[in-house]
């Protein structure tokens, strides 16, 4: 049987108190909705609709063909946003899953068990519910004598006993397809809201004699809607949670899951050991044996196997097998650094590639270079890239020497085996095995220091 999704991502949100719109706003670096699609995706279903509305464009931009769309022009309610999926979903046969596109943390095992109970008891729906100490703002799951789900009561409209009840509506369905769009033309907007409530659909299908199931959760996160800031920060903190429970479960080390932020696009290898203040975001790819942080920051970045990382910054780049970076190290996009290297602190690399033990080990900068293999960089050197108009490149070969304080003017090419004497500026091409001096003949002025002093002691009283 197919199943079919339907995510409800047509609200503005306006307690967010954001221009972003709602479902927009990240939680552990991924929209909102992007979470929910993923979640869809991975249960497999045949077609997956979003009902946008404020930000539709927005929305679209960042979804682009991974799901199709139906425009809610006017947001009269949750079973009006769902009528708008009539013209793509209403003739198909089997089961259409609903979720809110501001429920992050749903996962795709809940959804699979909500759909084998429907499939087992030939029910007409199945609803996700879960128990709160503190219901309130959520609509209540009123049951009759016999447990059965008997109807669901929006908070606005309970009774002083309904408000009473702690089981609360989740806000994700399963439907019979074609049971759910007939439902939906019986729907009426008498209610404290005048809106068109997704939920009576569940008074209707009882009372056309149709079975309506609860599946309850037992990790009420799932039920979390994102309505506000402070929501957003529990989705976050539970998401996290839930990011560095499967790395550590996969053989990760990390020593203070509190001060370590995962997104989930991120893939480490078992042995790695990540110190607190870590934080990876993005497409990064980090191999096994490696020791990462503490107070680093790496994004969209490949990581090989027992590369060490500490409070530096890494963005779009390369770090081959065994090499070091930091502390206090800036990689930039396009840094590429080869196994055993060894990049110090406060060296920043940009859109160049090291060769194998090449180091650079402190205060220098290397940018739009090709660096090859166990080249030593002193401190202070600089590869001088831009000439205000255009950037150009520096080539040092295998196993040169560049002393502290230099300057390589690009274009510019030293040969491999070639050494560059401290303090100089070169500006012309270095052959192999040179030596390379460009630099002031040192003067030396015997006692002239302290007339020097005399002199500018003087100037300073005058």
């Amino acid at each position: 049987m197919n199943i079919y999704g339907i995510i409800l991502a047509a609200g503005q949100g306006k307690r967010m108190k954001s221009k972003l719109y709602k479902v927009l706003h990240p939680v552990c670096g991924q929209p909102m909705v992007g979470h929910v699609t993923d979640t869809f995706a991975e249960l497999g279903t045949a077609r997956t609709v979003v009902i946008v509305g404020h930000g539709a464009e927005a929305v679209k931009g960042y979804l682009g063909d991974c799901a199709e769309y139906a425009l809610q022009a006017e947001q009269l309610g949750t079973g009006h946003a769902v009528m708008q999926a009539e013209a793509v979903l209403g003739e198909e046969e089997g089961i259409t899953i609903i979720a809110c596109g501001d429920t992050p943390l749903i996962t795709a095992e809940t959804l699979q068990g909500m759909v084998r109970l429907m499939q087992e008891k030939q029910a007409g729906a199945v609803m996700l519910t879960a128990r709160m100490s503190n219901p309130f703002g959520y609509g209540r799951v009123i049951r009759s004598d016999d447990g059965a789900v008997q109807r669901i009561v929006e908070q606005k409209d309970c009774s002083p006993e309904e408000a009473a009840v702690q089981e609360i509506n989740a806000g994700t369905y399963c439907f019979d397809n074609r049971k759910l769009f007939a439902a939906l033309k019986l729907v009426t907007n008498s209610n404290a809201q005048q809106e068109y409530y997704l939920t009576d659909v569940v008074g209707i299908l009882r009372g056309q004699g149709e079975a309506v199931l609860a599946y309850s959760t037992q990790d009420t996160a799932e039920a979390l809607g994102v309505n506000d800031r402070v929501a957003l920060a529990e989705a976050e903190q539970e998401m996290r949670a839930r990011i560095n429970r499967k790395a550590m479960l996969g053989g990760v080390t990390i020593i203070d899951p509190q001060q370590t932020y995962i997104e989930k696009t991120v893939q480490i290898g078992p042995d790695t050991v990540l110190y607190p203040g870590t934080i990876l975001k993005g497409d990064t790819v980090i191999g096994r044996d490696c020791v990462i942080g503490p107070n680093t920051e790496v994004t969209s970045s490949q990581l090989g196997d027992g590369v060490t990382v500490k409070q530096s910054v890494l963005l779009e780049a390369v770090v081959g097998n065994e090499a070091s970076v930091g502390p206090f190290a800036y990689l930039r996009p396009g840094a590429n650094i080869g196994a055993y290297a060894k990049i110090g602190d406060f060296v920043e690399i940009k859109n160049a590639t090291l060769g194998e033990g090449t180091k650079v080990s402190h205060l220098s900068y290397v940018g739009d270079a090709k660096v090859g293999s166990n080249v030593n960089i002193g401190c202070g050197a600089i590869t001088v890239n831009y000439d205000g108009f255009r950037k150009h490149m520096t080539e040092i070969g295998d196993d040169s020497f560049i002393g502290s304080n230099v300057n390589l003017v690009a274009p510019v090419k030293i040969g491999k085996g070639a050494f560059v004497v401290a303090g100089s500026t070169i500006t012309s091409d270095v052959g192999e095995n040179d030596m390379a001096v460009a630099r002031e003949r040192q003067v030396v002025k015997t006692g002239y220091a302290e007339e020097l002093r005399v002199r500018l002691k003087k100037g300073k009283s005058e």
